[in-house]
């Protein structure tokens, strides 16, 4: 049974990133259903996020807008992580923690202040401020609940290689179920400049170590896909204050226009429309990746010689990327392939078109917003994760054979007639067993969510816990 609030006051402060952002907004709508008042902050250029927000609960959740702080490595009109190459992200959090006393002034002004902070995995110095204030808080994790431990892990036991060299040193994490390992150049790069000695991430290692001894944890996933590693979180934090309350999704009314809007939304529909059902290939790599010039060439002709259907979704570079060497479709793709496939650049609407019936496989980065949106839908994956928690995600994938591998490594140029054989495999019967096993998570993943599921009863229990001083 659902729990109403009495309007607890709640701060929610998500990391201005694309991929972190959207679940943490879809959280703080679960929340405000359930009855909390809610401030949630956001830097100006971040505001325009929160218009769907705003509108479905004009009364109960508000804005707190503070100015960006000054960073001589974030150029000045850049508040979001996913416009910045990855060697600014920890530049970012740092910037972020000049945000302290302005809250802290916020806070210590306002008639009815927060009872609570509920911020991202990335603001854990909000840990700290939330002591200050003698209340409580929860992090929020946009990643699930084994890419949670690893993270842990590292920052908690700090491994080293033997050989600094030696970028395939392999790195064990024997506390972890199932024992995972990873080579050194696929260990989150924040670490890794941690360990070539970036002055920078004392101030990240230690918001970093302070998630673990926040009151509460709140992982967007459901328990029936990695249960193992959220009882290994439970265990490790010492209490049952931890929450798994994905996989959170906008509304149906909203697929078209989560995290943003574009004029060829309604065309790729459209254009799906017209394909039989479990044809098309979606390719996808999140908000942050951009790919070279020779990776695209390598999967246009990939996509050319598969004969299959394909929606490509391409991020174009941004001022972070080379000049002429990222984003560049080769000449004359989009005309041979006019009949069979859709080039779309910038922003798609990816929760739609992975719910689109005609769409049966993603090749994704491995971004776990998108693992949980062709969870969802019942989508096979087709994994090659790029940095960070990618190769984590992809791990679980292949653990729970709802991915396909096929290549690993931002920096990594596929073979096309590789490529071409994965894509006719997606729409073949050799995948059969696993299309059958990913509609079986998508029947787990809604029940989680529906009423009296596993993580309906933990948002139950957080907004609970939430009203709890």
């Amino acid at each position: 049974m659902e729990v109403s609030g009495t309007g607890a006051h709640v701060l929610v402060f998500p990391y201005p990133a694309q991929g972190h952002m959207l679940a943490l907004l879809d959280l703080t709508h679960q929340l405000a259903t359930r009855g909390l008042s809610i401030t949630i902050l956001v830097t100006p250029k971040n505001v325009p996020q929160l218009t769907p927000l705003l509108s479905a609960h004009p009364t109960t959740i508000k804005s707190l807008v503070l100015p960006f702080p000054y960073h001589p490595s974030i150029p000045s009109g850049v508040e979001n992580a996913s416009d910045l190459p990855f060697s600014a992200f920890n530049d970012m959090m740092v910037a972020l923690g000049d945000l302290y006393n302005p809250i802290l002034e916020w806070f210590r002004n306002h008639p009815s202040p927060p009872v609570a902070i509920v911020s991202d995995l990335f603001l854990g110095w909000t840990h700290n401020l939330a002591c200050q204030l003698g209340i409580h808080r929860y992090v929020f994790s946009p990643t699930g609940a084994l890419g949670l431990s690893v993270i842990n892990s590292l920052w908690r036991f700090l491994p080293k290689r033997d050989d600094p060299t030696n970028v395939n040193t392999l790195i064990s994490f024997p506390n972890i179920p199932n024992c995972p390992t990873f080579p050194w150049w696929q260990v989150s790069p924040v670490y890794r400049s941690y360990v070539e000695g970036d002055p920078t991430t004392e101030f990240v290692k230690d918001g970093l170590r302070a998630n673990m001894a926040s009151w509460g944890v709140i992982i967007n996933s459901f328990r029936e896909l990695d249960q193992i590693y959220f009882d290994h979180i439970k265990a490790e934090s010492g209490h049952d204050r931890v929450f798994s309350v994905g996989p959170l999704l906008p509304s149906s009314k909203n697929t078209t226009k989560r995290g943003g809007s574009s004029s060829s939304s309604s065309d790729v529909l459209s254009w799906l429309d017209k394909c039989a059902a479990h044809t098309v290939v979606f390719l996808s790599f999140g908000s942050q990746f951009v790919l070279t010039n020779k990776q695209m060439e390598e999967i246009a002709v990939g996509l050319e010689r598969s004969g299959v259907k394909f929606v490509w979704a391409v991020k174009e570079p941004t001022g972070g990327h080379a000049a002429g060497a990222y984003g560049k479709i080769p000449d004359g793709f989009e005309d041979r392939v006019v009949d069979r496939g859709v080039v779309v650049r910038g922003w798609v609407p990816q929760v739609a078109i992975l719910n689109h019936g005609a769409v049966v496989a993603l090749l994704t980065h491995c971004g776990w917003n998108s693992i949980m949106e062709a969870l969802m839908a019942g989508v096979l994956m087709l994994t090659w994760p790029m940095s960070a928690d990618n190769f984590s995600n992809a791990m679980l994938l292949h653990q729970m054979k709802v991915g396909l591998k096929a290549y690993e490594g931002a920096d990594t140029v596929p073979d096309s007639g590789e490529l071409a054989r994965l894509f006719r495999k997606l729409v073949s019967e050799e995948t059969r067993v696993e299309r059958k096993r990913v509609t079986e998570f998508a029947i787990a993943a809604k029940e989680a969510v529906g009423e009296g599921g596993s993580s309906w009863k933990d948002l139950d229990q957080l907004v609970l816990n939430l009203f709890r001083k």
